[in-house]
């Protein structure tokens, strides 16, 4: 069992018969009175993420959430397929709400890691860096600035991201899926 004290980013717990991710956590505490944990705590199963303040004597089954891996396939209408690797007969499909923000960074045979609690599938999890090509990126145009420039260009999966001046076309860079944002570009 886990007590409101030992939250912390990435514990996985069981509230409601549902399996949440902590997301932060954070103590508060107010005058004369017990410190009172106030965490951003995300539905694994929804995906919908909310506040929610956590009390002495508040006490959490930890989730078994177990892994294997799998190759995204394809998506059509909001829905993403999926193929074990080591058993490409069995596939399965979850939401674009599901997957997060980092759906839009998936492209096909790319390797995730996926997430299974109680026999259900609930979610992947992409590499934190992949590289991905770009397949339109508008002229960079220096001029007057005293920060560097970026641009708007457009990835192989259709996702786009700013990137500085000098990424061109057909250019292979490295992106963040956690975050979205352009690391390096690969030469």
């Amino acid at each position: 069992m886990i007590t409101h004290s030992e939250l912390h980013k990435g514990i996985r717990i069981i509230i409601e018969g549902e399996p949440y991710e902590v997301l932060e956590a954070r103590p508060l505490k107010k005058a004369q009175r017990r410190v009172v944990i106030q965490a951003k705590i995300k539905n694994l199963i929804g995906g919908s993420v909310f506040e929610k303040n956590f009390h002495q004597g508040d006490v959490f089954e930890e989730a078994e959430i177990s892994k294997f891996q799998a190759k995204f396939i394809y998506s059509n209408k909001g829905k993403f397929v999926f193929s074990k690797t080591d058993n490409p007969s069995f596939r399965f499909e979850l939401t674009q709400e599901q997957i997060g923000y980092s759906s839009q960074f998936l492209k096909a045979n790319q390797e995730v890691e996926t997430f299974e609690f109680e026999n259900k599938i609930i979610g992947v999890s992409l590499p934190i860096k992949i590289s991905l090509k770009i397949t339109e990126a508008p002229p960079g145009v220096k001029g007057e600035r005293a920060q560097p420039g970026t641009k708007l260009a457009t990835l192989e999966t259709g996702a786009k991201i700013n990137v500085p001046l000098f990424v061109n076309e057909g250019d292979i860079i490295e992106i963040n899926t956690e975050t979205g944002e352009y690391s390096r570009r690969i030469e």
